[in-house]
């Protein structure tokens, strides 16, 4: 085990000390986190024209989980590298991955191969995810950091809510290729920006990488997001390559363990793990991703079915998200480093989020549109105010030189939330359509595209209808019940402070 010294006593030093300059540079981080992170959403409204094309409808929610699925596989290795080698290049490797990644998805000739693409992006976009987080870190001293991470979360979610109706406006305009494609030149200015502003900090400590740790917690995370969606890959939870997939995932976590124990430089330190708070945060960090992340295809695909409308139109309904997201991102984190105080956030963000999915299972098919709109909104200010408690959390409890690999463990746990519940709310949609009888004249309501529905008329429209909103209801239960046992977690926390400018075991408390 690592035996790096706390900064707890020592004073902050920022990565880049010019002020302006600093804040150039956050710019450009910024502007790779959005690219990392609208790429993961903006196929939501362009996953009905990409089934149109290539078919294969049963594999739908595996080019979001490809990219997720990929990107959890490699963040705790990245964040790892940084504080080990420092975190420019690392960062810089992720980007031109990605890169690579994208034109590839940009050229996919058929749905595997789009899937495979995913994939490669989610390899750049896992790295690009933790090495910005990391670098935040080294920008900002911890009081610093929630205003400044703030508008990091507010770029996280308002992609996310842009997403929809930028993939709906360009697969319109100039096709589902078009979504992919307009990262290359995007990506290249991002390269060019922070190779020339930011220093490469490289940590005074011998590189020794945990390769087998990385293995094998990769193939663990892979069986945990395979078994989820074991129902539609193997046809059951329970069927018995299931319970194999189960056994590798176990057999893997319990190895992975023992090789932390062993590693002089563990990808996950376990005394990480061991600390109660950050173990909060990390089960807090699943089902804010479950919930935040995990839902915006399904979102999508609601409003497309049960509502009948276009995927531009469905896009707009993101923008309260997006609204919400601005009040309660940036409120909290002003908030936050005035009082140093981050529990308060995660409960109100978390009892927000159960209301309104508990609101959408209740009415998934009554509620007029402009409810659906408040509620959106209302699910926005609880992803804001909530998103960027984990990741503070965490960089606060750990050690000196764990940042990056505390950052890469909560972010890895957000993104497996966010991987796991795709495929679980995949699984309770097929069988939701599965059980619901055949429509009137049209067959089974699986078959039924957005627009076969639409074009539906009288009873059959009105079965095809109901099929959904029921299926769409169960959906909506399971994420409210995530939110529900997150918010537990949040209650459950001790009211630690940030430091004013350090972070590890010198936190202070503060009144709850």
């Amino acid at each position: 085990m690592t035996n790096n010294s706390s900064r707890a006593d020592q004073p902050f030093v920022s990565l880049v000390e010019n002020p302006r300059l600093r804040i150039v540079a956050f710019l450009f981080l910024l502007m790779a986190m959005f690219l990392a992170t609208l790429d993961n959403q903006i196929v939501s409204t362009a996953l009905p024209t990409i089934v149109g094309e290539f078919g294969a409808v049963e594999r739908f929610g595996w080019v979001a989980s490809a990219y997720l699925l990929a990107s959890c596989a490699v963040m705790p290795l990245y964040g790892k590298l940084g504080d080990l080698i420092g975190r420019k290049y690392v960062l810089m490797a992720a980007i031109v991955i990605f890169l690579i990644g994208s034109l590839t998805c940009g050229l996919a000739v058929s749905m595997n191969t789009l899937i495979a693409a995913r994939a490669l992006q989610g390899f750049g976009g896992g790295g690009l995810m933790v090495s910005i987080f990391a670098l935040n870190a080294d920008l900002f001293s911890p009081r610093e950091r929630p205003k400044y991470q703030s508008y990091a979360s507010l770029v996280i979610m308002t992609s996310g809510a842009l997403g929809p109706l930028l993939g709906g406006t360009m697969t319109a305009a100039f096709g589902w290729r078009s979504i992919f494609l307009i990262n290359l030149p995007l990506a290249l200015i991002v390269l060019g920006g922070l190779f020339f502003l930011l220093p490469n900090r490289k940590p005074n400590r011998q590189p020794k990488i945990d390769f087998a740790g990385a293995i094998l917690l990769a193939v663990a995370v892979t069986s945990i997001v395979l078994w989820s969606d074991s129902s539609e890959i193997f046809g059951s939870l329970v069927a018995p390559a299931s319970l194999g997939v189960v056994a590798v995932a176990l057999v893997c976590g319990f190895a992975f363990v023992l090789a932390e124990r062993r590693a002089p430089e563990p990808i996950i330190p376990l005394s990480l793990l061991a600390n109660p708070t950050v173990a909060l945060l990390i089960f807090i960090s699943i089902a804010s991703g479950a919930v935040a992340i995990g839902m915006v295809n399904y979102l999508a695909l609601y409003l497309q079915t049960v509502y009948g409308l276009s995927p531009t139109t469905a896009g707009l309904f993101f923008i309260p998200i997006t609204s919400g997201i601005v009040i309660g991102s940036i409120g909290s984190g002003r908030l936050m480093s005035m009082t140093g105080r981050y529990k308060p956030y995660a409960i109100m963000g978390l009892a927000l989020s159960t209301l309104c999915f508990t609101l959408l299972a209740l009415y998934s098919r009554e509620a007029p549109l402009y409810a659906i709109a408040v509620i959106m909104g209302l699910q926005g200010i609880g992803v804001g105010l909530g998103q960027q408690v984990p990741v503070l959390g965490v960089q606060n409890a750990a050690r000196g030189g764990d940042v990056g690999a505390a950052t890469g463990t909560v972010t890895l746990s957000r993104m497996i939330g966010a991987a796991t519940a795709i495929s679980i709310y995949g699984a309770l949609l097929a069988r939701g359509l599965d059980q619901s009888p055949p429509v009137p004249g049209a067959g089974p309501l699986a078959d039924l595209t957005p627009v076969a529905i639409h074009d539906l008329t009288g009873p059959a429209h009105a079965a095809a209808i109901a099929g959904y909103g029921d299926t769409f209801s169960a959906i909506f239960t399971f994420a409210a019940c995530l939110a529900f046992a997150g918010l537990i977690a949040a209650i459950s926390l001790k009211p630690v402070a940030l430091g004013a400018a350090h972070h590890g075991p010198g936190a202070v408390k503060s009144p709850a």
